[in-house]
């Protein structure tokens, strides 16, 4: 028994170095910035700094709360993901870095943040199930990383994984969707470069059917083929507007997962 616990111990142990080192790994890409105390967590993805400085958690996206914002819903779990947020750094100092464009058009600063101990809070939100990850194309940095732990929490069904309201969308239930930012997957039945923008139809028919679409602009940042992705499986998100059909625009390749092919 004395050499089961002592083992149980030394596994512990390796298993927290080895975490460690990951989170380390995470900070190692991103450009330090300054460290500051949260005094305020106002969402699950926003916070307050003691010199009111407003910081945006970017690459992730939790369940929104209304914050004065008239005939807006509380969507399921938000208040859950704020009170984990608090859990996680309220009145703790954190440290800011930067993978990107550093301030929203709210004038919230935009950044990954990591506490004393080298939690990375974006990565521990997605792990507990309570967001889900959220790139732009000027903010992609740790992609790869977010959306393991992002699929770990929705393996295992934590969080908003657990909840319908959260649940991956199919291509033919998106009209009901519009002005709603889903996860949608399906096999892209036709691939087409039109006047230089690029259309993934997920439906025969391009005027009512699911699409994804992406500019000239934003089809340059892509290292593969997207007429290729004819006949593949894939999983794209963004806010569904509504144009010949249901539409997501694609501004950049974080935005589409390309799914195993079936044996």
């Amino acid at each position: 028994m004395i050499r089961l616990a002592a083992w149980g111990v030394f596994l512990f142990a390796l298993l927290s170095v080895a975490v460690i080192f990951a989170k380390s790994s995470s900070a190692a890409v991103l450009e330090k910035g300054q460290s500051g105390h949260v005094v305020k967590v106002v969402d699950g993805d926003t916070i307050i700094l003691k010199d009111l400085t407003q910081v945006r958690l970017v690459g992730i996206q939790a369940p929104k709360l209304p914050l004065g914002r008239v005939g807006f819903k509380t969507w399921p779990l938000a208040d859950e993901a704020r009170r984990e947020l608090e859990k996680i750094v309220l009145g703790k100092v954190v440290e800011l870095r930067y993978g990107g464009r550093r301030i929203d058009r709210y004038g919230r600063i935009l950044a990954h943040l990591f506490t004393a101990d080298g939690l990375w809070v974006q990565g521990e939100m997605l792990r507990r199930g309570l967001a889900r990850v959220y790139t732009f194309a000027d903010n992609r940095k740790l992609a790869a990383e977010m959306y393991a732990l992002e699929k770990e929490a929705r393996n295992a069904k934590r969080g908003i994984w657990a909840n319908p309201y959260y649940r991956l969308r199919r291509p033919g239930e998106t009209s009901d969707d519009i002005d709603t930012f889903q996860l949608v997957e399906g096999t892209v039945i036709d691939a087409a470069r039109i006047k230089k923008r690029i259309y993934l139809n997920f439906g025969p028919d391009w005027r009512s059917d699911f699409t994804a679409t992406i500019s000239p602009r934003a089809s340059r940042i892509f290292s593969n083929d997207l007429l290729a992705l004819k006949g593949r499986k894939i999983r794209v998100r963004g806010w569904i507007k509504s144009y010949n059909g249901p539409e997501i625009e694609v501004s950049h390749p974080e935005q589409i997962e390309i799914l195993p092919k079936m044996p």
